[in-house]
């Protein structure tokens, strides 16, 4: 087995620190569980994905996707909810008597669970 450069890889995905966050991607998917798309030859994970990007097992915009999906956080809360939500707390007289930047704070608080940006 050769072994995969750098050079190989990076005529697949242009930028080297892409590759590196695509080739992490990819190895930690494999340490999870992933199905290996080629012989492993006692690599490990990290040049398994390197190898499956030179070869051109996996296209490098589905690992992308893929990425970027894994990051992203999905708020399942529908408006409907944070609507009701916003009109419950107005209606508590405890907000009633508030000013409001007070009331802009809590609603803001609210929907950020509780967690107030401290610096």
């Amino acid at each position: 087995m050769a072994r995969v450069t750098v050079e190989d890889c990076v005529e697949k995905v242009d930028n080297r620190f892409n590759l590196v966050l695509l080739a992490a991607h990819r190895a930690r998917a494999i340490s999870s569980g992933a199905s290996i798309l080629l012989d492993r030859d006692n690599d490990k994970n990290p040049v398994v994905a390197l190898r499956e990007i030179a070869e051109d097992k996996l296209p490098p915009e589905s690992l992308t996707e893929s990425l970027i999906a894994s990051l992203q956080r999905v708020d399942e809360r529908t408006e409907a909810e944070e609507e009701a939500e916003t009109l419950a707390l107005l209606a508590d007289p405890q907000h009633q008597q508030m000013s409001e930047s007070e009331l802009i704070r809590a609603l803001q608080s609210d929907r950020d669970g509780g967690q107030e940006e401290r610096y």
